[in-house]
């Protein structure tokens, strides 16, 4: 359990307690909606896939190489996709979240505090922003980058036209997709139809290309392929890019809707349009160019490619609202500072949106887009972020499957060993495009990762620092009667980290102002390792003294904290005060460097913190506190 601090409380998470929750929507209907939040980005792999794969080969396509492509593709998508994820991941949550941070949460703290567990988890979550921001810059690239077959004369306006959809999608962020969501589905929908439709056709005119679905075609051509063999798995991994969503949106809707969705309909869908595509090259299709495109008609290309810019942009604003959504767990957590979450629609709690997640994704966004110009560069710099983050799953996996599930070791070993030979793999050969720009998603993982320690190190720096100054509540009180503190008529709130004791703030104020009011509430938040936490279980209410209540409101990763559903719990439990005309105190730090000898963090970490200290968003604006009863106490911390 963590405590989440009255400098670090910062969730805006919509889903309401379990006792809440209304009746769950049709199964379908829920698969349809996931067909536009999950699968997007998997689901607009075959734009780009097969051509970067081809390309990868070194020119020389007969029919052994495109059958041996056609058959890893396959089963890349079997193992990774089928397998792991859908059979294997989605059966291991955390009060039914999915995705590296709940697992880590599950496994890593709340089965005991593990560091080296914890730093797998927030490495391979920091993974996912680099995931984050090259998704759209290549989704959106390699759709615009089929009018060349329309309009040759087109192309140098590709990249500005990338440019502008791309700052379209970024700048409307903050009026959510309340609205335009609900066709994301059923555009998502019309989209599987139709490259199911084009696969069909490609594999009507060479059937033999079925020949490929075997497994065989996949072990002769990396058997024979040497280290260039080897190497193409780089470009094949882009086929399960985003296959994480599997597992992270797990609590969006559940397992059973995801697993409908991937087996009616994407999955198979994958699977004829990739190997159209290779029964086109097979009965002689140029390759130089967007083989994906070659499967239409020419009197069709238009529609298709607005067909396909809709369906990037879709899988765009799928990543983005998850690096939002994984940005407030990790808030929740004490892994970042508050920042301000806007919730953008009153019907799902993932609608939510980050302003500063969104303008620094924007700006590396576009800046990689005229970086690298053109989507098959940028395939150079993606997937080494994602593989490296399966991975990662993959070790957590055996730790869950022995401790979740109590599996034997040799059990669960052999699964995980399976996983993590298949992930090694593919990470390996991404890493051998590092220098072509690999090292983009891993310095952003790195920045992302040291920020994250940075911030819960300072955490725990500014615990220890007061640790020495705490009295006990009966002492501090009784205190205040011997020295004949004025007691004001009226009730006083302290939000506080301390659980125990007298918190510093209450302290501060009444040496600072020489009185205290007659009621006085000690309130805590605390982020408790689940998504979501029972009604039943929301509030912890004690009554310390005559007058003087304790508050400890639970709170799940990733839902929201309310003020306004605090206040009536209050009068429920006995704590009999004028609710209208509570004053609420809350600490301002200013974090200063300690002595030699009495300091908690090295410099550089001091003075990295106390700057995201700083420019994190102000706890009353976070919680909606009444502005004209809030008084903010500043205070300096030495660290």
């Amino acid at each position: 359990m963590t405590d989440t601090t009255s400098e670090n409380i910062g969730d805006q998470a919509e889903k309401p307690a379990e006792a809440d929750v209304a009746p769950a929507k049709p199964i379908v209907g829920l698969g349809l909606a996931a067909l536009g939040i999950v699968f997007g980005d998997i689901g607009t792999s075959p734009l780009y896939t097969m051509k970067t794969v081809l390309g990868e080969t070194g020119g020389h396509i007969d029919r052994a190489t495109t059958l041996g492509v056609l058959s890893l593709l396959v089963w890349t998508l079997v193992i990774v996709c089928a397998v792991k994820y859908v059979s294997f991941a989605m059966r291991i949550d955390n009060d039914g979240e999915g995705g590296i941070l709940a697992l880590m949460s599950l496994i890593g703290i709340k089965r005991g505090h593990r560091p080296a567990i914890v730093a797998v988890g927030l490495f391979g979550a920091a993974l996912i922003y680099g995931d984050g921001a090259i998704t759209p810059a290549i989704s959106v690239l390699s759709a615009l980058e089929g009018l060349h077959l329309v309009v040759p004369s087109f192309d140098p306006y590709v990249l500005p036209a990338a440019v502008v959809v791309l700052l379209a999608l970024f700048a409307l962020q903050p009026r959510g997709t309340g609205s335009i969501g609900k066709i994301f589905g059923p555009v998502m929908l019309i989209w599987f139809i139709v490259i199911t439709l084009m696969g069909l056709y490609g594999i009507v005119q060479h059937p033999s290309v079925l020949a490929g679905l075997s497994p065989t075609y996949a072990i002769g051509y990396l058997a024979h392929g040497g280290l260039k063999g080897f190497a193409i798995l780089g470009g094949v991994f882009l086929c399960v890019t985003g296959a994480e969503a599997l597992y992270a949106d797990m609590g969006h809707f559940g397992k059973r809707p995801i697993w409908l969705a991937w087996f009616g309909i994407v999955f198979p869908a994958l699977i004829v349009n990739y190997a159209g595509q290779a029964a086109i090259v097979l009965a002689g299709a140029p390759v130089e160019d967007n083989i994906f495109y070659r499967l239409c008609p020419s009197f069709l290309l238009v529609p298709l490619i607005l067909l396909a810019t809709l369906a990037t942009i879709i899988a765009s604003q799928s990543i983005i609202t998850g690096a939002f959504s994984m940005t407030r767990q990790a808030i929740q957590l004490g892994w970042m500072p508050r920042l301000i979450i806007k919730q953008t629609s009153d019907e799902g709690y993932g609608q939510i949106y980050v302003g500063p997640v969104n303008w620094l994704l924007m700006v590396v966004t576009i800046g990689l887009t005229l970086a690298f110009k053109k989507s098959d560069h940028l395939a150079s710099a993606y997937g080494i972020a994602v593989s490296a983050t399966m991975l990662m799953t993959s070790g957590l996996l055996y730790i869950a499957m022995r401790e979740v599930w109590g599996w034997s070791i040799a059990a669960a070993g052999a699964v995980a060993a399976a996983f993590i030979v298949v992930d090694g793999s593919f990470f390996a050969a991404n890493l051998l495009k590092l220098l072509d720009g690999g090292w983009v998603p891993l310095v952003l993982a790195t920045l992302v990762y040291g920020l994250m320690r940075t911030w819960h190190t300072g955490i725990e720096g500014i615990v220890k620092s007061l640790n020495p100054t705490r009295r006990s509540l009966d002492a501090f009180f009784d205190g205040l009667e011997r020295d004949g503190v004025a007691r004001v008529e009226g009730t006083a709130v302290f939000l506080t980290r301390t659980r125990s004791d007298t918190p510093p703030l209450l302290a501060w104020h009444v040496r600072q102002n020489g009185c205290l009011y007659t009621d006085v509430i000690l309130m805590t938040v605390v982020t408790d390792l689940v998504p979501r936490v029972r009604a039943a279980n929301r509030f912890e209410f004690k009554q310390e003294r005559p007058k003087v209540w304790r508050v400890v409101v639970h709170s799940g990763f990733i839902e929201r904290i309310d003020i306004d559903d605090i206040l009536p719990a209050l009068r429920a439990n006995g704590c009999d005060v004028d609710i209208e005309k509570l004053v609420y105190y809350v600490g301002h730090e200013t974090i200063i460097r300690a002595a030699k000898g009495k300091r908690f963090l090295n410099a550089v970490t001091e003075h990295l913190f106390a700057l995201m200290e700083r420019n994190q968003a102000h706890l009353t604006d976070v919680l909606g506190l009444p502005a004209e009863r809030t008084v903010e106490i500043g205070r300096h911390i030495e660290l």
